[in-house]
C-alpha cells in the first residue's frame, strides 16, 4: 500500500514539474534556469510544511509517503539543477552557474524554514 502513495504522488508532481519548469522558463529570456530553481524551491516549502505538520502531530506517515517522497520526490530535481548548472559553466556563463548553486541552497533551505515555522505557526 505504501508504494502505492509514492506512485500517486509521484504521477501528480512528474507532470507539474515539467509544465512548471517550461511555462517558468518560457517567461524568461536568459540563460537561468528559472523553471528548475522554481519548482525546487517549490518542493522545500512543500516538504517543509509537511515536516512541520507531521512534527506537530497534524500529518501522518502515508500523507508523508504521498507529498513528501511521491509528489516532491518526483517535484523537485537534484540531477537537472546538478546538469544545469554544469552545462552553464561549460558554455562560458559561470556567473550564472555560481548564482544557481547559490540561489538554490539559500532560496531552498530559506523555503524549507519558511515551511516549517509556519507549519509550526499554524498546528503547534
Amino acid at each position: 500500500m505504501n508504494w502505492l502513495l509514492v506512485v500517486v504522488g509521484a504521477m501528480v508532481g512528474a507532470p507539474l514539474r515539467y509544465l512548471t519548469d517550461r511555462t517558468v522558463q518560457a517567461r524568461h529570456d536568459s540563460v537561468f534556469p528559472w523553471g528548475t530553481l522554481a519548482v525546487n524551491v517549490t518542493g522545500c516549502l512543500v516538504l517543509g510544511l509537511l515536516t512541520g505538520a507531521a512534527a506537530a502531530g497534524a500529518a501522518d506517515a502515508h500523507l508523508q509517503l504521498l507529498l513528501g517522497t511521491g509528489l516532491c520526490g518526483a517535484l523537485t530535481t537534484y540531477s537537472t539543477f546538478s546538469y544545469e548548472t554544469l552545462r552553464l559553466g561549460e558554455t562560458g556563463a559561470g556567473f550564472y552557474a555560481v548564482a544557481n548553486v547559490v540561489a538554490s541552497v539559500v532560496a531552498g533551505l530559506g523555503a524549507a524554514f519558511v515551511g516549517v515555522s509556519l507549519a509550526q505557526a499554524v498546528w503547534a
